[in-house]
């Protein structure tokens, strides 16, 4: 049976068409990746404004049900991939372990000096080296993360991007420089991302996300990296178990 909009309820036309889309994909009629109607179909199958349309397709974007491609449409989101706080983790092998396949596309690789909050977060004096490293980090062709790590000179000397291309950096650090990363240090806000992300990430400026900071240390306390992650909100999630 068709659904029908009720404009005497004394819920607003968007939430009733927001409930009907959402609905249709938990329902399995519109599957992940799936592209569901343009706003101008909605609009003439439901007799509604433009304006409503947006305003529930825009409400499932941000719960992260649906997603936008620029000048493609909207689809159906695909799952979440989810990652415990637990324990120590490696973005690489967290994709490989669940059969997925991992691609770090490197930006930029630069030695500079250490900017001050950067060399506060490493233990460092501010004459000190470090090298910047910027990467999208992808699963399944997918960019997941826009990550900007900062790792000191000293610890890895003569790092490159074409050692990088062939290594995660954790891999790197352990075969080349004899760096055990054992443990790490993470803090999570909430964001929307900006426009000078959006294009790493394939996603609209404002779009909902994770500001993920990270202090790495190798097995004797040592900071070694310091990483400033901008995780995309519709396609990661953390979660952690309280005993």
């Amino acid at each position: 049976m068709e659904k029908i909009l009720d404009s005497s309820s004394i819920l607003p036309l968007y939430h009733q068409l927001q409930e009907i889309l959402r609905e249709n994909i938990e329902s399995g009629i519109w599957k992940p990746g799936d592209m569901i109607p343009s706003e101008n179909q909605l609009m003439q199958e439901y007799f509604i404004s433009r304006n409503t349309v947006k305003k529930a397709i825009e409400n499932l974007v941000q719960d992260g049900i649906l997603n936008r491609v620029q000048g493609k449409g909207t689809f159906v989101s695909r799952p979440k991939f989810e990652q415990s706080l637990s324990g120590f983790y490696s973005f690489s092998k967290v994709m490989k372990e669940r059969g997925l396949s991992p691609k770090d596309v490197i930006e930029s690789i630069e030695k500079m000096r250490v900017k001050p909050r950067i060399a506060k977060q490493l233990k460092l004096s501010e004459d000190e080296q470090v090298f910047e490293l910027k990467r999208i980090r992808y699963a399944q062709e997918e960019p997941m993360i826009f990550e900007t790590s900062y790792i000191p000179e000293k610890y890895c000397p003569g790092l490159t991007r074409e050692k990088l291309e062939k290594n995660s950096l954790y891999d790197l650090m352990q075969k080349e420089y004899g760096i055990f990363v054992t443990k790490a240090k993470e803090t999570f806000e909430p964001i929307l991302i900006r426009s000078y992300e959006s294009r790493f990430l394939d996603v609209e400026e404002g779009y909902p996300a994770l500001a993920l900071d990270r202090i790495a240390f190798d097995a004797y306390e040592v900071p070694v990296e310091f990483c400033h992650s901008i995780v995309r909100g519709d396609r990661c999630r953390f979660y952690t178990e309280l005993l």
